[in-house]
């Protein structure tokens, strides 16, 4: 008999030893019993005899983990505190027979001076950071990019967060390099995964586009790794494992020794102060932006609809932003000021005007908007802040005779739709376009001569040292979306005016100042580490962390920033406390991270939500 050390996929479980009447090779997938089921596991050791009885190893698959796929899973499993099953399970395993096509091609892109500049930076480092304007060019020499790599036989991953993978992307994508590029996501179906699976295998395909999980595809000959729109907050998973696509970018580069580009018009400090930079400046577009403020409470002023209206009758398209979710505000009653909570989450509950109902975006409890206020039976109650749903409600009413269209998560719901909306808009079929993040994220408007943001105070008001750098760079992009061609005009509703005109036209000098806040407190010149415990009975989630932190005083290398209650202290039933360490070093947060693992507290190293 031999003996194996399995780590079991998708299983919080440490490797587990089992029997085999075969020899087996390191990576090999297999199939085990697990108490009454059975289980795939991959081979990630052989061992000595153990001293007590083992189950027999079930069956063997044909799919692998090559070794420097195990390598990566261990430095996953380490970094993000997870165990190696559940690192393993992100990668797809590889084929045992994958075919080589070799085959030149070539695009009809002409760099720019300024853009061959950039493209001979970027070949000159393993890894770099384009810091690109928006309208800058930093698509065609990726694209570019893409050219010799496959010209030169190898593999291209290209990154971009879910949103960013627009209908727009993918015919570009499509015309210059036809057949040899796929696109991954979560929503395609699994026939279709399994298609560009076998594609990759025959050697058909060459340039995988995709979300955050297309880093984990088996590519043998991987030359390139881009990662687009590298701010992006969606390249972190928000499960275990919590990695992060951008910087396990980075890693891979390292160890598989393949060139890695992360793009931005307003890229992270972290990235900015670590990678060598190519400032890429100025726009393609003959363009000239006009930004204005409105400083009235909140929801739809006077100005803002003589702005709309001017743009309108100019023949330009609007669009308006607000800063969350559909419609993420809560119902306040005018008597003592509460405002509806969810049951099972301790977080107020927003309104949904199209379906008549409060919902939680929490867990997904919905219940009919009340009539009077529960605490205190008051009848006049009212909607705090707007949301997407009721601003294109509003603008209807008030621009009777325009077509104003939601363009969120609620409207938006397949790829197909997100294709028909955009045409159309494109088409000039839609004058007023009412959404989220949604908007400001890579579509190319040709005609939008009018953007207007809602209500960014409260993003700069958020609890969170990084508050001030994802507002400016959400207004940055937003902005960036008006007058692409020609002449177009941006309002921004806040009373911050001071601070986006001091940096709105020079992101480059916000990180710099920036930088200097930071030192010595934050990332980029500290390492943080969350720490998250939830619990059905309150006391018990609090002794948990009270744990933690008491643990935490045996680690003189970690600063405990501080800990109690969640800000969101209830979710879905359990009640949550978390705490928050920062170090020098990783090492010193990791190792009260794998100390603290028996408590079953969740960790989060690097984290970018506090919520």
């Amino acid at each position: 008999m031999l003996y194996y050390h399995i780590a079991l996929l998708k299983s919080p479980l440490s490797p587990l030893t089992y029997q085999s009447e075969q020899m087996l090779e390191i990576g090999t997938i297999v199939e085990v019993p697990l108490s009454k089921r059975t289980i795939e596991g991959v081979v990630i050791a052989e061992v000595e005899k153990p001293s007590f009885a083992c189950e027999l190893i079930s069956s063997t698959y044909k799919a692998f983990y090559p070794t420097k796929t195990l390598e990566l899973a261990r430095f996953i499993a380490e970094y993000y505190v997870c165990s190696l099953g559940e690192a393993l399970s992100l990668f797809v395993p590889y084929q045992q027979n994958t075919v080589h096509i070799k085959e030149t091609i070539s695009t009809d892109i002409h760099l720019s001076h300024e853009q061959q500049k950039a493209y001979d930076y970027i070949n000159a480092h393993a890894a770099s950071l384009l810091f690109g304007d928006t309208g800058s060019g930093k698509t065609e020499i990726y694209m570019k990019l893409f050219e010799k790599s496959i010209n030169e036989g190898k593999q291209v991953i290209f990154l971009l967060p879910e949103i960013g993978l627009t209908p727009q992307m993918k015919n570009r994508l499509k015309h210059h390099f036809g057949t040899h590029v796929a696109i991954w996501h979560s929503k395609i179906s699994a026939k279709k995964k399994e298609q560009i699976l076998n594609d990759l295998a025959d050697g058909k395909v060459s340039i995988i586009a995709g979300t955050r999980s297309a880093l984990f595809l088996p590519l043998s000959r991987l030359g390139l790794i881009v990662v687009d729109e590298e701010h992006d907050e969606s390249y972190k998973s928000g499960n275990r494992p919590r990695y992060n696509a951008k910087d396990l970018a980075l890693l891979f580069g390292q160890k598989l020794g393949c060139h890695v580009v992360l793009g931005s018009a307003t890229p992270t400090l972290s990235s900015f102060q670590k990678l060598p930079t190519f400032r890429l400046r100025g726009t393609f577009f003959d363009s000239k932006s006009h930004i204005m403020y409105d400083e009235s409470e909140h929801g739809i002023s006077f100005v803002m609809t003589q702005a709309i209206e001017k743009a309108l009758r100019g023949k330009k398209q609007v669009i308006v932003f607000l800063p969350t979710r559909a419609n993420f505000k809560y119902i306040t009653c005018k008597s003592c000021g509460a405002h509806v909570e969810c049951p099972f989450c301790s977080v107020g509950m927003s309104i949904h005007h199209n379906m008549n109902a409060l919902k939680c975006h929490y867990c997904n409890y919905t219940e009919v908007i009340p009539k009077v206020c529960p605490k205190c039976g008051h009848d006049e109650i009212i909607a705090t802040r707007m949301g997407t749903a009721e601003v294109s409600q509003k603008l209807s009413e008030h621009f009777k005779e325009y077509v104003v269209q939601q363009f969120d998560r609620d409207e938006v719901r397949t790829e197909k739709q997100l294709s028909s909306i955009l045409s159309d808009f494109n088409e000039h079929k839609i004058d007023i376009m009412v959404g989220t993040q949604m908007l400001s994220k890579g579509h190319d408007y040709h005609g939008v001569g009018l953007a207007v943001i809602l209500g960014v105070d409260a993003l700069l008001g958020m609890s969170d040292f990084r508050s001030r750098e994802k507002t400016l760079a959400l207004v940055q992009q937003i902005a960036g979306r008006a007058g692409r061609k020609g002449y177009g005009e941006v309002l921004i509703q806040s009373k911050n005016s001071d601070f986006f005109k001091q940096y709105l036209s020079d992101f480059e000098q916000f990180i710099n100042d920036e930088l200097v806040f930071r030192k010595g407190l934050y990332p980029p010149f500290k390492k943080m580490l969350r720490l998250m415990s939830s619990h059905v009975k309150d006391e018990k989630a609090k002794e948990l962390i009270e744990k933690v932190a008491l643990m935490a005083q045996h680690f003189p290398h970690v600063e405990v920033v501080g800990h109690g209650k969640a800000n969101i202290a209830k979710i879905a039933n359990k009640y949550r406390y978390e705490l928050l360490a920062r170090s020098d070093s990783s090492k010193a947060l990791l190792e009260l991270a794998h100390a603290v693992k028996m408590l079953h507290v969740e960790a989060d190293m690097d984290p970018l939500s506090f919520s």
